[in-house]
């Protein structure tokens, strides 16, 4: 039942880094879709601010970092994936991101990516407003999380948003910025044809992504020179289709169209959620006097 101690996730997700192929991490909004990632072989899973606060109906904007915390610690308790957890803009100031940063790093996560946008984080974010703080801004934030964690192992991710609205070399500029303040993985979103430029320009530190898991080949991240491709989206999009399908099917039709085999499911799930040891218990406990 005892899932492993975090400095061993920590291990397993810097030698993963280290490795020549590129790491794949999946959104993943609670234990089970951990657990799904594990079973399929990722190396890493996801939680995405943007994602919960669309789970929970109120936008990643209006999210606590307890509330984020929560959830990461209910994933950790009950999967072995290690787990990046998006903190957002770091909740305020540098002062918030260091409080933030303990906190994520007490739930047996192993990275906290923080972005360059203000804070309070803004719901235009979602409809593509983004609005971006001054490099040396968002560097006495790293400074803040790098300093305010106990494991240098807890990786901090830098993200920048700079490519996106002001330029290549802004963006570049910003990442170094960032990479000197400490962080230890970098985050950009650039064109396609500015990849292998920017790797070029950070060939000693790990760069991510967030993207589609189908946007390119795993062969074709590796030989871009990017490390970590973050999918935040995948699993919440085909369960809101497929259920909204199934819905709106019964709605007109009285019938789902879905064909499900619900025991053979129920079965998959008691193995999926590693009961076993729990009915273990009970079978020479309360069932054993039955």
């Amino acid at each position: 039942m005892n899932q492993k101690p975090a400095a061993h996730m920590r291990t397993r997700f810097k030698v993963a880094l280290a490795g020549p192929a590129p790491v794949f991490a999946p959104l993943c909004l609670d234990p089970l879709s951990a657990r799904l990632a594990s079973d399929a072989g990722f190396a890493a899973g996801y939680l995405s601010g943007g994602a919960l606060g669309f789970q929970y109906a109120v936008g990643e904007a209006l999210l606590s970092y307890s509330e984020i915390a929560d959830v990461a610690r209910r994933i950790t308790a009950r999967s072995d994936l290690p787990l990046i957890i998006d903190g957002g803009v770091g909740f305020g100031d540098a002062v918030h991101t260091a409080r933030a940063t303990a906190l994520f790093e007490a739930t047996g996560a192993v990275a906290v990516e923080y972005e360059d946008q203000v804070a309070p984080k803004r719901l235009h974010h979602h409809i593509g407003v983004e609005h971006l703080v001054p490099a040396k801004e968002m560097a006495s934030k790293i400074r803040a999380a790098v300093e305010a964690r106990t494991d240098d192992n807890f990786l901090i991710i830098a993200r920048t948003g700079g490519f996106r609205h002001e330029g290549f070399e802004a963006g570049v500029a910003r990442l170094e910025t960032y990479r000197d303040a400490g962080a230890d993985i970098l985050m950009a979103f650039c064109k396609d044809d500015h990849l292998r430029a920017v790797a070029d320009r950070f060939p000693a530190i790990p760069l991510a992504t967030i993207t589609g898991l189908d946007h390119h080949t795993s062969d074709e991240w590796q030989s871009f020179g990017w490390k970590l491709i973050i999918d935040a989206f995948t699993s919440q999009a085909l369960a809101i289709t497929h259920t909204r399908q199934a819905y709106t099917s019964f709605a007109s039709t009285g019938k789902t169209g879905v064909e499900i085999d619900g025991m053979g499911l129920h079965s998959d799930l008691v193995e999926l959620c590693g009961l076993e040891p729990f009915l273990d218990i009970e079978r020479k406990t309360t069932e054993a006097t039955t």
